[in-house]
């Protein structure tokens, strides 16, 4: 009894912290596909996801989204609930933490209690259920039953069902007549307790009620009905527990509405009435490839949650009919490679172990975004390419695309169709020869890129020319071998990842066991780094990244390197990688060390983006001594610290993120340069009061300032007042933005940002400016005029 007591204290302590919004420099793309549960509302409904939640408005068709854009945790949702007395929504999650989504404006307000508490293992901390009584939430749990106050928003009591006060697995509750029914699972059957007990603390005061597990429990008008895992439904009268009739599969949800039992299986919905007689039913055809996870009624409207295709609507009065209502969003969530061009970004979800073990095959489709709209293209749609990968995007016909297959070669999408998938029957591939299986065929097709020329170059593990180039305009390959350093291509080398390319043509290539790769195909040049002597902390070399600078960039799963001299590393007889060494409150840190480096990425201001295993993403200035930015799930929208893969659409500088709960998206503004000065233009222009673009300190925040977008690489700009007076000047790669020197005018790559500070550090007034650009390479000038209302 103290236990419970001393838990019950700890629990009214309530932790709740309030969101954060972040939709003004990100952007989240979740898929909305998987639904865990629904529930109704004013004449909408609610719908969760794996990690995000959606409305549709019945009467204007509207569908909103509610992400960890606006403030939720990305974490795996297990169940909602709304409460139209508080306008309020409730969301559970599989870790504990639990949710509250209130008013037209959604706000979140995170209840951390259940998450944190220490003395209930991690593993009971589920929320299963939430039963709206009033002002009192009775949250279903792993470890028994908690009490929620929505007028006060605190915790109230927790009850502990079991033999002496031990955890008991609680699936679902309901109140009927001033009692509180839990059904349970683990044989624990119903437990039972008359509410107005003032000890419900003393698992004693719980009676028993049947035998078995029970999966839902549900007051339906005056009536009560419980489903048991032998896929019955029961009545409960007077404390007695009989069964009514079987289902052909286990129910997966029961929920009441207006005296009706809203039941589902897999690929059946039932509502009745409260006397358990059939009102209608749902079935699922076979023009819908899913099974349905929940349902819930609106007037005689019928809503169901599905595996693979979002909530499928259909009504009382044509149950065969449906119509599919989710947002737009991609496939999957956990998203295994994407690639930005051109506007676009592709995603495939294909994976490979870290050893590069295709199996289990996976069957994944790709999804594709293209002006906001996502086009998803389903497995059968390709060919049966499996374990789909890296992605290359011809940049001389944007609209063809090259997508690695690690088991079948390479697949060429033209216009989203798959046209054809290359192998070792019809092209320069090869499959791996298994000395103990000679008829085995693999094709594992990895890293692939697109040169400058548009040559793509694209890498095989296991095999001899592990190296191919292909010409889309000729049709040719060629294969280049790696045996020099791979004697046995079967047993030496597991497989290949990252590849990228420097300024002398020299292909860098991350491998399992031989490290980093350099190969020139003029002159056959190859060579490897793979030992600690070398200075590389591990073999495994899962990214390479060039710079700006032609300096290389390599992160292993055991921390990050540099190569600083790329031109002479064929030549140097003693290369060696380097580590960044920076200063950690006066003490000499190596920068990422140990960390497990996932991908890197440059964008347009030679900044380096460096996605790791566990520690979220980080943004480095050019030479790696300041961090311009950590994100994290405790301080971003991102929904894990995990981070699969990177992209950098070089048009806008937009930067994509895969983690595995989901894909976002930053607006950074380091935009890639232009190679003349004749499209450079000035945004917002004019600058009106209502912008609050000016004044900002942080130049990092895009949202802010005055831009100046389309510069060529080498620019300077001076900013003058109309009557000839500087106001502000700046000078690409001397007044960066990643500067401790905090600039009120710098330059990134193909764009500046203003804060709208004159020299003196105060706000210019209102007027006309000239915004003077000088390229310093070729002499080409522009003149930009800006007019400034304050």
């Amino acid at each position: 009894m103290i236990k419970q007591v001393a838990t019950l204290i700890l629990l009214c302590m309530i932790s709740v912290c309030h969101a954060q919004d972040f939709s003004a420099l990100w952007q989240g793309y979740f898929s909305y596909n998987t639904i865990k549960d629904v529930v109704a509302g004013p004449n909408k409904i609610f719908a969760a996801s794996e990690n995000a939640v959606f409305t549709y408005d019945l009467s204007t068709k509207a569908l909103k989204t509610i992400t960890t854009i606006e403030g939720l945790s990305g974490q795996t949702i297990t169940t909602i609930a709304y409460s139209d007395r508080y306008d309020t929504l409730m969301i559970g999650y599989a870790n504990g933490l639990i949710e509250i989504v209130s008013g037209p404006e959604n706000q979140i307000l995170s209840v951390v209690d259940i998450l944190d508490k220490q003395t209930i293992p991690p593993n009971l901390k589920a929320i299963n259920h939430f039963n709206i009584a009033e002002d009192k939430v009775y949250i279903a749990t792993d470890f028994g039953i908690s009490v929620y106050d929505l007028e006060r928003l605190e915790f109230g009591d927790s009850y502990f069902m079991g033999a002496k006060g031990s955890h008991v697995k609680v699936q679902q509750t309901t109140t009927s007549n001033g009692t509180l029914y839990a059904a349970c699972g683990d044989n624990n059957a119903i437990k039972s307790a008359a509410l107005s007990n003032p000890n419900l603390i003393d698992f004693q005061q719980w009676q028993t009620l049947g035998t078995g597990s029970f999966v839902a429990v549900q007051q339906v008008g005056t009536r009560l009905y419980a489903v048991k895992t032998d896929q019955s439904i029961y009545e409960i009268t007077n404390n007695i527990v009989t069964a009514r009739f079987k289902y052909a599969s286990l129910p997966l949800d029961a929920t009441s509405v207006k005296d009706q039992l809203v039941l589902t299986t897999k690929d059946h919905v039932y509502i009745y009435d409260s006397n358990l007689n059939l009102i209608t039913s749902v079935a699922l055809t076979s023009e819908y490839d899913t099974q349905f996870t929940s349902a819930v009624i609106l007037e005689s409207t019928i809503f169901v949650g599905t595996q693979h295709l979002g909530v499928l609507q259909s009504n009382f009065f044509n149950s065969n009919t449906f119509e599919v209502i989710k947002p737009e969003g991609p496939l999957l969530n956990d998203a295994f490679k994407i690639e930005a061009a051109h506007g676009n970004l592709w995603v495939t979800y294909g994976d490979y172990t870290e050893s590069y073990n295709p199996f289990p095959l996976r069957s994944y489709g790709i999804s594709h975004l293209n002006n906001e709209t996502w086009n998803n293209t389903p497995f059968d749609e390709l060919l049966n390419a499996q374990n789909l990968n890296y992605i290359a995007v011809n940049p001389f016909n944007p609209s063809q695309v090259f997508i690695s297959a690690c088991q079948q070669g390479l697949l060429e999408l033209n216009n989203d169709t798959a046209g054809n998938l290359l192998d070792h029957t019809n092209s320069g591939l090869e499959s791996m020869r298994v000395p103990s299986s000679p008829s085995t065929i693999s094709v594992r097709q990895t890293g692939s890129m697109f040169d400058r020329n548009g040559v793509l170059w694209t890498l095989t593990c296991r095999v001899d020319k592990a190296l191919k180039s292909f010409n889309p305009s000729t049709g040719e390959w060629r294969g280049y071998s790696f045996k020099d350093i791979i004697p046995d291509a079967f047993h030496d080398e597991l497989g290949f990842g990252d590849i990228a390319m420097d300024r002398n043509g020299t292909k860098w290539i991350g491998a399992f066991n031989k490290g980093l790769i350099g190969y020139n195909e003029n002159g056959a040049k190859i060579k490897n780094l793979n030992t600690e002597a070398q200075n590389l902390p591990s073999s495994v070399v899962n990214a390479v990244a060039v710079d700006h600078n032609n300096q290389l960039w390599i992160g292993t799963i055991k921390g990050l390197r540099v190569l600083y001299n790329t031109a002479g590393f064929f030549e140097d007889s003693n290369a060696t990688v380097k580590e960044i060494v920076v200063l950690d409150e006066g003490i000499p840190q190596e920068l990422l060390s140990n960390q497990y480096i996932t991908d890197i990425k440059v964008d347009g201001s030679n900044n380096k983006w460096i996605g790791t295993l566990d520690a979220g993403i980080f943004c480095f200035s050019p030479d790696g001594q300041q961090t311009i930015y950590h994100f994290t799930t405790a301080n971003s929208p991102l929904p894990s610290n995990f981070v699969k893969d990177i992209s950098i659409d070089a048009q806008n500088g937009k930067v994509f993120i895969a983690t595995a709960k989901g894909l976002m998206s930053f607006t950074s503004g380091a935009s890639s340069p232009k190679e003349a000065l004749s499209q450079a233009y000035v945004y917002p222009n004019p600058v009106r009061p209502e912008y609050h673009s000016l004044g900002a300190n942080n130049l990092n925040d895009i949202t802010k300032g005055v831009k100046i977008k389309s510069l060529t690489e080498n620019v300077n700009i001076k900013i003058t007042d109309i009557e000839g007076n500087l106001v502000a000047e700046a000078q690409s790669w001397v007044n960066l933005r990643a500067s401790r020197s905090g600039y009120n005018f710098a330059i990134d790559g193909g764009t500046a940002i203003w804060n709208g500070k004159n020299l003196a550090n105060h706000i210019v007034s209102s007027g006309v400016y000239l915004i003077m650009i000088s390229d310093l390479d070729t002499f080409e000038s522009k003149v930009l005029k800006l007019l400034i209302i304050r």
